[in-house]
């Protein structure tokens, strides 16, 4: 099978972003969110990335409306009854996304491959809620995916062949570095950084250092261009909190705990940006 047409769940940060990608490498995309209002937000997300591009001279006003021309917004799930690869970014809850799942194998033909975007929820559990564990993979992209080169692919424990060859090249014809990697809780990417994070978060709740001295030691000292907790506030502290769950469940290892600050921003509902208010404060739109 040939990908033609990619659907894409979630019109968030993630979701728009990977749609974004998808219709410059020149695909038909479809993009769905649960609200209307989510769509729309999506869309001027990927209008707003395009307008830089062609004010920094790196695609044409024509390029930049024929990828707006291959991306549809909907709300509607059976509006990728057709598509040949689904690629979910949907918020980082197993219940939410199992739903989603068991819902599009309904409606979704028998051959569309199945990826899904999480960040640390093992694919083998995500691919038993559908009926195609061999068309189902993680393909995980990072933020922001316009800029972000890398994309994890992460092969479940049924996930056929063909399956990877499918994705890596669609990974690649979006212009990203598909690197294999085996499916354990937060498989490399998040397995590696959320600990940092976390420990960064303690040395905050322990009083070692404030967030601003944290970050500049990371910064200047170990040369990470952004510290660990304005990329906790960039990523999302929900999201964080989630992925450090996830692992801690997975590996029964107390090095995987939550610091204590972390889940009470969290309740707080202090996020991080998207919030206004995280480690940081920032404006809101």
């Amino acid at each position: 099978m040939q990908v033609k047409k990619i659907g894409v769940l979630g019109a968030g940060q993630m979701g728009h972003g990977i749609a974004q990608v998808a219709a410059q490498a020149g695909y038909s995309v479809v993009m769905r969110d649960v609200e209307q209002r989510f769509v729309d937000k999506g869309m001027q997300g990927i209008q707003k990335n395009l307008g830089r591009a062609v004010e920094k001279a790196k695609m044409t006003t024509a390029e930049r409306d024929a990828t707006l021309s291959r991306v549809q917004g909907t709300t509607e799930l059976k509006a990728l009854a057709d598509c040949d690869l689904i690629i979910e970014a949907i918020i980082e809850n197993l219940d939410i996304k199992k739903k989603t799942w068991q819902e599009l194998d309904a409606l979704v033909k028998s051959e569309a491959v199945f990826a899904s975007n999480t960040s640390s929820i093992p694919i083998t559990l995500l691919a038993a809620q559908a009926k195609r564990a061999k068309k189902f993979i993680g393909m995980h992209f990072f933020n922001p995916v316009p800029v972000m080169k890398l994309v994890e692919l992460i092969r479940g424990v049924d996930t056929d062949d063909s399956t990877v060859t499918l994705v890596k090249e669609a990974g690649t014809k979006m212009g990203k570095t598909v690197v294999e990697v085996n499916d354990y809780p937060g498989f490399v990417s998040n397995r590696v950084l959320m600990p940092m994070i976390n420990e960064a978060i303690f040395c905050v709740h322990e009083g070692v250092a404030t967030p601003k001295a944290v970050d500049e030691v990371m910064k200047l000292g170990m040369n990470h261009p952004m510290g660990p907790l304005e990329l906790a506030d960039f990523i999302g502290l929900d999201t964080c909190l989630a992925i450090m769950e996830v692992l801690y469940e997975g590996f029964k290892d107390p090095k995987y705990r939550p610091c204590p600050l972390l889940v009470k921003k969290v309740q707080a509902g202090h996020y991080g940006r998207k919030s206004g208010k995280g480690f940081y404060e920032y404006k809101t739109e």
